[in-house]
């Protein structure tokens, strides 16, 4: 079964790589928006009998992204597709899955149910959910970036640092950089006001004089950080604090951060990233990570030291 590699236009930079990387080219697609916002989306060479990926994060703006993606995959199975597998660096949604208060949808799951009335399969990077395979019925591989980012961490980290989880969602997190980095973990309690706001209580675990490296799955608004930084600045660490994260989001963060005592942000390329950031970022490519994975399940092998464990 031939191979066949389709990009929306949410990173078409990443897509070429991981392209690139399996000696493919991508198959020419054409996007269009007409006036009053809807899309179109059109497949210009044949796929049928083909193992089709399509790469498409569905980051800001999320909506369209989405739609997007949902098209091509529809388009690629009516082209005559014989498996269409959705490669979704960054998943969109996967934060609302659950009801906080009641009347609420539990939108990742229906954002899970879309994805599956398009694709046979899907494979996610470090998606914020760990339950994600819970949300899809058809096979859902969770990929994650951490042994990417721990050895870009690895040669920028000071001698006396600490991994430090932001809040408690992202303590297991914290302890899988730690393993890797063979460093302690230090962990700031947290609460969410809003999707805005938030409040932090103190710090289990030793920061006074150590270097934070402080993880988490995303930097959204920036809201979650600031206040770390604020709490371990407070708490005498060291002025070298490395913000490491899988997705850039960066949604109104520049001005929320730019005055942070922050030596360096670590994030991937699972989403598109702005060139004049004014922010310390630097960018670890998981084209390789996802171009393996694709290449592994082209060919039926396994993808278990690549997954999310736990």
């Amino acid at each position: 079964m031939k191979l066949a590699l389709l990009s929306g236009s949410a990173n078409p930079r990443l897509a070429q790589a991981i392209a690139g990387l399996l000696g493919e080219p991508l198959t020419r697609c054409h996007h269009e928006e007409f006036p009053d916002s809807e899309q179109h989306v059109e497949i210009l060479e044949s796929v049928r009998g083909s193992d089709t990926y399509v790469i498409q994060p569905t980051s800001p703006p999320v909506d369209s992204h989405l739609v997007e993606l949902l098209l091509l995959g529809d388009a690629a199975r009516r082209a005559g597709a014989a498996r269409v597998t959705a490669v979704v660096p960054y998943f969109g949604y996967a934060r609302q899955d659950r009801r906080a208060k009641g009347r609420e949808p539990v939108t990742a799951r229906l954002v899970a149910d879309l994805i599956e009335a398009a694709f046979d399969r899907v494979v996610a990077l470090d998606v914020h959910t760990g339950s994600i395979e819970a949300l899809f019925r058809t096979p859902a591989e969770h990929l994650t970036a951490v042994t990417v980012l721990a050895e870009a961490v690895r040669a920028v980290r000071f001698t006396r640092s600490v991994v430090v989880a932001p809040d408690l969602g992202a303590v297991k997190l914290a302890e899988r950089y730690a393993a890797i980095l063979d460093l302690p973990v230090a962990v700031v309690r947290k609460r969410r006001l809003s999707a805005r706001r938030v409040t932090v209580s103190g710090i289990v675990g030793d920061v006074d004089g150590r270097a934070p490296i402080i993880v988490d799955d995303m930097i959204s608004t920036g809201a979650t950080i600031a206040s770390a930084i604020e709490t371990l600045s407070g708490a005498s660490c060291a002025p070298e604090i490395i913000i490491v994260a899988t997705h850039g989001l960066f949604v109104s963060t520049a001005e929320r951060l730019k005055d942070s005592p922050a030596y360096k942000f670590i994030v991937t390329d699972s989403v598109s990233q702005e060139d004049d950031l004014p922010l310390p970022v630097q960018v670890a490519s998981v084209a390789p990570l996802l171009a393996d994975a694709v290449g592994r399940l082209h060919g039926d092998h396994s993808l278990r030291d690549l997954i999310v464990h736990g």
